[in-house]
Order: C-alpha cells, then structure tokens, then sequence
C-alpha cells in the first residue's frame, strides 16, 4: 500500500521510477499509471483498515486505491471465435489462421491487475475445431508462432491457459512445444480427469514439466463439482474462478500476524481473528461497490457490452496465507510450538483455524458475487513481496517438509476449504522424466486423497515454478544485477526465490 501526504513524496516516487534503469519502458508506464491512482484514498471509512494493514494482518496485494477494471476477467472466448466482436471489428473464425489472429487481437484488450490477460481460454477446445483434415506439420508450425507470440507480448507469467482432460491433437502440439520454447509465459494447467485424460498423455505433461514447469495439474472433477453446472477456468496462479465473469478483487489475511496479535487461543478464536475477517469483507464490499458503480468499466466496456463477460459471474476472492506460522504461534500458547505435517495436534489446530475462517466468510452476504450465492470464494494465496516469514496458503514451510507422501496427505486436509485455488508444488530429480509414470501415480493418489492442484518441475531446470507462476532462473539473476527483464513477474520472485527460500525446496525422487 502506498500513501502519499504532500506532493513532494509523491513527485520523489515519480521521478524514481522515471529513473530506474531496471525498469523497461513499459513497466514504467504501468508503474507510473498506479502511482496516479494511489494518490486517492481506498474507499473505506474509519481507520480500522489501516490499522489492520500497519500490523500487517491485512493486505490488499498492490492492487490499488481505486480499481476501475477487475483484478482478473474470463472472458467467452468461444463466443468470440464464433460470433466475432463488432468493437474490434473481428468477423468469426473460419479457419485455423484467423481463430490464431482473432485470440491474439482480442488478448491485447482484455485488461487484468496485471495490465495482461490472466486467462486465455482451453487452448486445445478453442482450437480443435479448426484443425481437422490439416497437416500436422502446418498446425505445429502455427501454434508454435502462436505461443512464442504469446511469450513476447504478454509479459506476465500469471497470463493462463488450460488443456483437457481430453487428449486432442492441439494439446499434444503444445505438450511437443513446451520445453523446446521453454516459455515462461502462459501459465498451463492439464485439467486432469482420471478415466478421461489418458495416462500417455498425462505422461507427456510430466515430461515436458520436467523442461518447462508447465503444465501443472488441476483436478478437473473436484472443481466441476464445486461450480456445477457453471464453467470454470483456472486462471492468474491457480485460480479457479466462473468463465464469462471471474473475480472482482482479491486481498488476503495474513494468519500469522493476527496469532501474533493475539494474547491466547481463546483470543485468536473469539475476539482477533473475527475482528480481521469482518474489517477484510467489509473492506473488500466497499472496493467493489466502488468498481461497479463508481467506474466505467461495467457501464461502458466493450466486453461486458457485446457479453463476453457478465457482472453477475464475477466473484470476491478472500485470501489466506500463513497458517503453518500460525498454527505454530497458537500452539506455543501451550508451550508447544507445533507445526502442520509434524503432528495431528498441530493439523487439527489447523483445521480449526479453517474452519473458524471459512464459517466467518460464508456467514457474509455480499451485494455481489451473485454467481457464488453472494458469499466470497476462499483462496489460498501463493504469497507476495514482504512476506518474510509467511508461508503461503496452508502449505508446509520450505525447509520442514516431510516425506512426498506424508507431505500430500497433509496438504490434502486443507485444500477442501479453497474452491477458487489452492496448490502445492514439487522439484523433481532427473529420474522423474525417466519414469513419469511414477509421478502420475503419486498426482492419481493426491488427487483421490482430496487434493485439488499440484505440479512439478525439474530441480536443475531454468524455468521453475515460483509460488504459482513461472520464473526463469537466470531473468531473476539478471534483474538482481539491474539488468532489464521483459516480464513483469521477474520483479515480484525475489523475495521469494532470495530471502522466502523457494530455490530450497525439497527434491523428489520419483522412484523413492
């Protein structure tokens, strides 16, 4: 969060970012645009806000003090190569070649808190109809142009695409493709389906994770009960959020802190921890009632004009993180200091703090989310800059985790309480792409215990995944020198590979 009090602070920051020989012309330009908007105050009364925020139990992830588009959009991307769209002037996909042009005209204009497009549909449903009775040669050759496009213009790894669960002859080019390009940008995710998505190609999504990071796996029939009859897309990190819509904002609590402010369990439980959700709904209704009725966007922007996106199918996302430091403060009242994955005790404690969490949340009725029945969607968020000693989501501190198996069975206790996202993720030695069956096998087991999403990586790989999104190694080694990098995402992995210890993660051994 910035505050600006007089103007001289206000222009110091301007001239600094007009200065930073890190930043490339662009990044200055969206740089330069939030400052214009933080120099407004949020539109919350009272103080009670930034009380929270100073104690740094909540935070509202930069998104601004005044947000005039949603933090992330699913737009009907079928609708668009079907019907065409009259603002851009596009007429409807009649083969491969304009689907391809139609997708990348229309990405340029679909605005995010990233100023990207966080979502850019199941790729291989988009694109399967026009490939029939093609050669392959000359699908590869398009799809491949399609994505490094993708690559150089969207420079921001929380741009999303999905694939499955079915196998289909696009999915696969873009499986062949993943670590030849080693891409960091989209963001993939298999919806997987066991007894649907085959296991060959399941394998073939390891394999080419074990290059490029990508594709993680979602477990696509937990999901689709959870949204029923509605669509559902996995967007930004992992975000599961209703295509034609998606979510308004997204701000977190930050569950180690509000342990920390607490003076005992009983503490936590009836007076701190209400305090904190209730300041944060209220917080997150009042930002949300200013983009829909104080902005332009949902009056007057071609997407919800021409229905590629609805107000009613767009959602509040109320994020947690830190509940492994948090669990480990509540239990130190007792002289413990328990942590998640050590002990039931430490992962019944967890438990109730979730359960005390998502019966708080749900008891809100917003004036929005109508798509939700007007509750916020739970989110286990990835983390951001700052969070020195804050574990993401429910996961288990890097540097504590235990054996893969036991490590699953934990975190899928947990992942009940997110329907819009949650994941863990896993670097994997090189006998993982000399064997991906194992490491489908170990993914069927997770996915049958209750998890919702994991992925892998290759240990030695440049492209790793960060928190959620995609990092090369080497981008995030020349942006700590000062050196210019074309993603914007290489900025927010710093703390996370250089002080949060993500560089550290435990290596798998898919034949252990």
């Amino acid at each position: 969060m910035e505050r600006f009090f007089d103007i001289e602070n206000f222009r110091k920051e301007v001239l600094n970012t007009i200065k930073d020989t890190s930043l490339t012309y662009e990044q200055q330009t969206y740089r330069l645009a939030k400052l214009a908007e933080n120099s407004l105050e949020y539109p919350v009364d009272g103080n009670e806000f930034y009380d929270l925020y100073n104690t740094l139990e909540i935070c509202d992830l930069d998104e601004g003090h005044a947000p005039y588009a949603p933090r992330y959009i699913l737009p009907d991307y079928e609708k668009l190569l079907r019907e065409g769209c009259e603002f851009l002037r596009l007429e409807p996909a009649k083969n491969l070649d304009e689907a391809l042009n139609n997708l990348l005209i229309f990405y340029h204009h679909v605005p995010s808190i990233t100023r990207f497009p966080v979502y850019i549909g199941s790729l291989d449903k988009l694109l399967e109809p026009f490939v029939e009775g093609l050669e392959e040669s000359y699908i590869r050759n398009k799809i491949r142009l399609f994505l490094i496009q993708i690559d150089r213009t969207v420079d921001d790894s929380f741009c999303h695409a999905n694939i499955g669960p079915e196998e289909t002859v696009v999915g696969n080019i873009i499986l062949d493709e993943l670590a030849d390009l080693n891409n960091a940008t989209p963001n993939l995710t298999l919806l997987y389906e066991e007894g649907v998505t085959p296991d060959s190609f399941a394998e073939k999504a390891i394999v080419a994770s074990m290059d490029s990071a990508n594709p993680a796996f979602a477990n696509y029939r937990y999901y689709q009960n959870d949204f029923g009859d509605k669509k559902y897309g996995i967007a930004s990190c992992y975000n599961a959020l209703p295509q034609v819509g998606g979510a308004f904002t997204l701000s977190r609590i930050r569950l180690n802190k509000i342990a920390e402010q607490s003076t005992s369990v009983e503490d936590f439980f009836e007076n701190r921890l209400p305090h904190v959700v209730d300041t944060m709904l209220n917080f997150m209704e009042s930002k949300i009632k200013f983009l829909v009725n104080e902005t332009s966007f949902f009056e007057s922007n071609f997407l919800v004009k021409e229905g590629f996106v609805k107000k009613e199918n767009f959602v509040g996302l109320f994020g947690v993180v830190g509940l492994y430091e948090c669990v480990e403060k509540l239990t130190s009242f007792s002289g413990e200091g328990l942590v998640l994955g050590s002990s039931e005790v430490a992962d019944e404690m967890g438990i109730r703090v979730m359960d005390a969490v998502e019966k708080r949340v749900n008891s809100f009725k917003s004036e929005y989310s109508n798509i939700w029945d007007h509750k916020f969607m739970l989110h286990a968020q990835v983390g951001a800059a700052n969070d020195i000693g804050t574990t993401p989501g429910a996961r288990i501190q890097i540097g504590h985790e235990p054996d893969m198996y036991s490590h699953i069975s934990n975190a899928a206790k947990f992942h009940k309480y997110f329907p819009s996202g949650i994941g863990d993720h896993f670097p994997f030695e090189e006998t993982a792409k000399k064997n991906p069956a194992a490491v489908v096998d170990i993914f069927k087991a997770a996915f049958r215990l209750g998890m919702r999403y994991i992925s892998s990586y290759g240990a030695d790989a440049d492209l790793i995944r960060v928190t959620g999104y995609l990092v090369k190694k080497s981008d995030a080694e020349k942006f700590r020198n000062g050196e210019q990098v074309s993603y914007d995402t290489v900025q927010y992995a710093q703390d996370a590979l250089f002080q949060n210890g993500v560089l550290e993660r435990k290596v798998q051994n898919a034949n252990s």
